[in-house]
Formats: structure tokens, sequence, C-alpha cells
């Protein structure tokens, strides 16, 4: 049988609370080598669908040129093991660009939970509920052992992981206030649903205005340019962005890398390739692995040190979370039991 979890169920079954020390025992596990996590592909998808399935181009013209039809989408597969464990996962992953005009989310994942000892199945669930919530444990622990409290926190963005980084770093951490700016009418929405959950989230109107007098600031965005001026930073910040994971893409400015003492980073050989690591001129060798910090190897020196986190996601912790998520729903009876 393999069980079924939707993303209802997710939710019912996620807590942050539980889920931080899964995560970092995740990222010790990565950083010690003790896991297999072998390259993630990816590759475009839905070339020439519309031409092929209607006769038709793009414009209503035909079109039998493959090469002026673009792809609707990319597909990864991030597969993952932990030495030791019963289980692994595998996170299938679709990002589809065009998909907000149809009122349908931009990505789409779902990860498959399989038996290590015999490669049987054992689970299917809703994959976007995972990773928000394991993304958000980072800036969650990334604040509960780099920042200082109380936590001023500065979001820059307003979508669904704005919203899970400021629930993470609440449920860690002491936070004083939230900020939230997005170029959009987002921020509003943003905040008052933030403050449905009982957080203090306000928006404000520009990202100065959201970074200053932070002392967490997190960029959870698709941007292509820096989102803050790096000289709005207040000594003693924890600046955790996770949103840029492309060569093409960047949150951070040159300002914030040379005014940072140490750069974290989730996955060192993957962020060294983003843009905003690429635009400052550091290297993988510039980058501290995250799991250091939760190993006690190294932290914060002293208060007025400005420190940088940078995240792209690492499919070990979607199978940290798959694997506790399993459990917990079987002690539970919680979703569906289908046979293939």
């Amino acid at each position: 049988m393999v069980q079924i979890l939707s993303a209802d169920a997710v939710r019912e079954l996620l807590s942050l609370s539980e889920l931080f020390p899964v995560v970092e025992e995740a990222f010790v596990k990565q950083g010690r080598g003790e896991v297999e996590r072998p390259p993630r592909p990816h590759f475009p998808v839905g070339i020439r669908v519309d031409s092929i399935r209607d006769g038709i181009g793009p414009q209503g013209e035909s079109n039998e040129d493959p090469a002026t039809d673009s792809p609707l989408g990319t597909a990864l597969t991030m597969p993952a093991y932990i030495h030791g464990r019963s289980v692994y996962a595998t996170k299938l992953a679709a990002v589809h660009p065009n998909n907000a005009a149809q009122c349908l989310p931009t990505v789409n994942a779902q990860v498959v939970l399989t038996d290590s000892t015999t490669g049987l199945p054992l689970g299917f669930f809703d994959g976007n509920s995972i990773t928000s919530a394991r993304t958000g444990c980072i800036g969650g622990l990334a604040a509960e052992y780099l920042a200082t409290d109380p936590i001023r926190l500065g979001v820059i963005g307003a979508g669904t992981q704005a919203r899970w980084q400021t629930r993470a770093i609440a449920a860690g951490s002491d936070v004083e206030s939230v900020r939230i700016y997005s170029p959009s009418d987002s921020r509003d929405v943003c905040a008052a649903d933030l403050r449905g959950e009982g957080l203090p989230a306000d928006a404000v109107d520009s990202p100065e205005e959201a970074v200053s007098d932070a002392n967490v600031v997190v960029t959870a965005t698709t941007s292509t340019d820096p989102v803050f001026d790096g000289k709005s930073l207040e000594p003693g910040t924890l600046v955790v962005a996770v949103g840029a994971y492309t060569a093409e893409m960047q949150e951070l400015d040159e300002t914030t890398f040379d005014r940072a003492a140490r750069v974290f980073a989730d996955v060192p050989e993957e962020v060294a390739d983003i843009g905003d690591v690429r635009e400052a001129g550091l290297s993988e060798s510039d980058l501290v692995p995250l799991s250091e910090v939760f190993e006690g190897v190294v932290g914060r020196d002293s208060d007025e040190e400005i420190l940088v986190v940078e995240s792209v996601g690492s499919a070990v912790l979607d199978a940290a979370t798959a694997e506790y998520l399993y459990e917990k729903a079987r002690e539970r009876g919680v979703g569906e039991d289908v046979g293939l």
C-alpha cells in the first residue's frame, strides 16, 4: 500500500517546532557526507505541445519549425538518501511561469517516498507544502543560531515563502516586529494574513523601510536585480536569502557581501553558481557550510557582525521531512492508503 498525503494532510501533520530538529539533523548529516544527493537534472517540457495538438503556431499561423516554440516549463528531479535510514525520497518538481495567467501555481512538486531496503513504494506526498516548510526551517534555524534577540524582521517578498520564513523564525525566536515589502499590493495581503496568525506584521512602502532597523532581513523573491541597498543594513544584521537559485537571479548586492563577516551556504557548491555570489566575485571557497553552524564549529563572533545565509535548497531536507511526515501519518492514521 502507498500512503497519499494531500496538501491539507501535510499541513495537518506539520509542526515547525517538531521539524526544526529534523532539518537540523539532516544538515549535519549532509555536512558530514553521510548522504546521497545526486545532481538534480532539469530539462525543458511542453515544447511544441500547442502546435502539435492544434496544428497551428502560437500566433494562429502554421508553424512547423520547432525552433520557434519555447518550452512551457522546466521539470526537475531531486533524489536524496540519508545513510542508515529505511526510506529515501525523490522530489518531482516543475516550474511553469505562465501558470499565473491561469490562476495556477507557478511551482508544483510531489515527493515520492521509497523503502530503501526493498525498493517498494511507500508514499506520494504534496511537495509544495514540504518544500515551503523545510525551506522556512532554514531561516528559522539560522535566526535561532545567528541572530540577536528580540528579532525585528524585515521581509522582501510577499509570497508563499515570505510567509513560511516569517512563521518559522517566529516559531524559533522572539519576534518583536515584522515589516514586509513587495512592489505589488501583495504586501498588504501577506501582512494581513500573518497578523491573522497572531504575528506582528505590517506592510511598508519601500525596501528601505523593511530593512532599516531590522536585525534579521529575509529575501524571498524571484528578482534578477538586488532588492535592497546593502548600505541600509544595520550592524549585527543577519541576512537570509532564499529566492535566488540560478546564475540569472540576484537578490543581494555586492555591498551586502562586502559588509558581511561570513557568508554561509546550505549547499556551497551550488550557491557558488547563483547570481548573488557570482556578482560579488565570491567562489565556493568563500562560503561556509551552514551545517558547521549547527555543529558548533562556527557562528556569530560579535553582536556587530553582519552575517549572510544563502539557500538554494537541498533534496536531503525533503527526504528528512517526508520521513518525518510518513511516520507521523502512520501514528495518527492521517492520509489515504492506495494499492498500486
